[in-house]
């Protein structure tokens, strides 16, 4: 079964003028993220999918039902008539109701015995039989997690929509969860649209990426091949690019497939990738703080092209990982492991080395 969206909708994020979302998408069976930075109409697609908001104009189909069209036919159903399920960031869960009875709400109208099967499979299918008799005040976040995936897949959904559902999770409940899903989904098989900024989630189940910046497709494909290769600088920042130089194109190198560009606030270069960015050029490169190794004295013998002398101005340790940020005429942050900074001596005032290789250095708009 596949979803056809062809949307031409403006909106409004805080503070922001007026976005228009215009999209012509196809998703197949299986998981495509949604992936862009904030407010580039990820969570309005999703609401004129589901029938929460109305495209200004467009046609929605699944398989072969037209959700809406503001053709001749103007079609446009209700939102409890698509069998569509939809998990947000807030749950909404029930409070006063068990978690058996939160599950139970959408299956009503099905026969006693049937409602009571697809119960049992689907608290088997995410973990949660335990917890059957609970409230949702007496489960911890990933259990009420769990909770609302399986009260929104119990009714047997066509589509799923999955808007950022696992922020404030920790790594291990989100991987826990992310395996029930995948799971569930290779028994069921229909699609699902996942919003998320984390690229970890992006990693564990994307199948398919599709990236949106003020409305409109970016681009399309593979999660690695499109995510380590951001268009914009939006993209670059949302996808984890935390270094964001701004230079000048001073050469193109077709024989040895690079160019050079220098930083107007320095008298540093880097060698990066060719591309179609003219002499003289203004240009924005990208590059990933754990794609950056650090040296203690200067590198000899390497292939990597851009070796940059400078001096640690900082070291902070953020979760597994210290985070180092290193004056090299241009300020770069650097991620490097507790292990390295203990073998190195890394201290704040050390005179470093900075050591890029030319295809992390990614140009972009």
């Amino acid at each position: 079964m596949t979803l056809i969206a062809k949307i031409r909708k403006e909106y409004r994020t805080a503070n922001s003028s007026p976005f228009l979302l215009d999209v012509d998408l196809q998703f197949a069976r299986g998981f495509t993220i949604l992936f862009g930075p904030s407010g580039s109409g990820k969570s309005t697609l999703l609401d004129c999918i589901a029938g929460l908001a109305t495209p200004d104009e467009g046609r929605i189909s699944l398989g072969d039902d037209v959700l809406f069209d503001s053709g001749a036919k103007r079609i446009s159903l209700p939102p409890q008539n698509r069998r569509v399920a939809y998990v947000f960031q807030s749950l909404a869960l029930f409070p006063h109701l068990s978690i058996e009875k939160n599950i139970a709400y959408g299956l009503a109208n099905i026969p006693a015995d049937d409602r009571r099967a697809r119960i049992e499979q689907i608290l088997s299918a995410f973990h949660i039989e335990p917890l059957r008799q609970r409230k949702p005040a007496q489960l911890s976040g990933g259990e009420q997690q769990r909770v609302a995936l399986a009260r929104s897949l119990v009714t047997q959904p066509r589509l799923l929509l999955l808007d950022e559902p696992l922020t404030g999770l920790d790594a291990g409940l989100r991987r826990k969860t992310l395996v029930d899903l995948r799971d569930w989904n290779g028994a069921n098989n229909i699609p699902i649209l996942y919003v998320t900024h984390n690229r970890d989630e992006v990693d564990a189940i994307g199948e398919r990426v599709v990236t949106l910046a003020q409305g409109r497709v970016q681009d399309s494909g593979r999660p690695g091949a499109v995510l380590d290769t951001p268009r914009s600088v939006a993209l670059a920042q949302a996808a984890g690019f935390e270094n964001l130089l701004h230079g000048i194109v001073l050469e193109h190198r077709p024989s040895d497939g690079v160019m050079r560009v220098a930083f107007s606030l320095s008298n540093r270069e880097l060698e990066i990738p060719l591309g179609p960015a003219p002499k003289g050029t203004s240009v924005q490169i990208a590059v990933r703080a754990g794609d950056i190794l650090l040296a203690t004295e200067p590198p000899k013998s390497i292939s990597a092209r851009n070796i940059l002398p400078g001096t640690i101005l900082s070291l902070e340790l953020r979760g597994t990982l210290f985070t180092v940020q290193v004056d090299a005429g241009l300020v770069f942050t650097v991620h490097v492991t507790p292990g390295a900074v203990r073998s190195l001596h890394l201290a704040a005032g050390q005179q470093v080395w900075l050591v890029l290789k030319t295809h992390s250095c990614r140009l972009v708009a």
